[in-house]
């Protein structure tokens, strides 16, 4: 059980961490431009990535042994098509603003790299609750991933932060300190490809250099096993 469950949660992690699809893989990037202008934007995204990831990856896993070879990846494009076009219907009757700052962005999640790829990579290949489990890390990273690029675009870009509840448009927190020193290209696409690499770099700089005290700590066990195997 506690194998299960650690296999389960390295799974999610991997996904947030060593396979970030944003800042390690670099899949992507075009609705992460647009998502990211404001954190609003962000986590509606972020949702919209959840839903049709979990979704997507769980149907292909169920069906993927009455698949044909030849025709899994227009399969892969219906299923991902159909859930995004549920998806955007249910956002423009319900969060209408949301939606419409999403725009174009929101139906082109059907040849979004990350879905489509991890269908074949992952979904393809693995049990349905691994697929899941992959969709929900998948999905953490890319949201976690956005949220932190959008929080330095929106203040910078506006001098503070908005949060606003999207089904009813009313402002939950608003907070502008520095809104007379804002720098509007932030909340442009320049700005947005700025950040995308500034965080990128620092993201994995930083997860080089975990990999490498694991690696010392690797070979520091190694030798302490070593000597003792041969004394035994």
């Amino acid at each position: 059980m506690n194998k299960l469950k650690k296999s389960k949660g390295k799974i999610i992690l991997n996904g947030i961490f060593s396979e970030n699809p944003i800042l390690s893989l670099a899949l992507g990037l075009c609705p992460v431009i647009v998502s990211t202008q404001s954190i609003d934007n962000a986590i509606g995204m972020g949702a919209a990535i959840l839903i049709v990831l979990v979704l997507s990856n769980l149907i292909v896993s169920l069906i993927k042994n009455f698949i044909p070879s030849d025709v899994r990846i227009p399969v892969y494009i219906v299923i991902i098509a159909s859930l995004v076009t549920c998806v955007q219907l249910l956002m423009e009757a319900y969060t209408p603003e949301l939606a419409a700052a999403l725009g174009e962005f929101l139906p082109l999640i059907t040849v979004n790299c990350i879905i489509l790829g991890r269908a074949e990579a992952f979904a393809a290949k693995n049990t349905p609750l691994d697929s899941v489990m992959d969709a929900i890390g998948m999905s953490l990273g890319f949201f976690l991933a956005c949220l932190v690029i959008a929080f330095f675009r929106e203040f910078l870009g506006t001098g503070g932060l908005v949060l606003t509840n999207p089904f009813t448009t009313e402002t939950i927190f608003s907070w502008h300190p520095l809104e007379a020193y804002a720098i509007p290209v932030m909340i442009q696409a320049t700005g947005g490809f700025m950040w995308i690499g500034i965080i990128m770099g620092l993201f994995n700089m930083l997860l080089m250099h975990s990999n490498d005290k694991k690696a010392k700590k690797k070979k520091e066990a190694a030798k302490v096993v070593c000597p003792a195997a041969q004394k035994a």
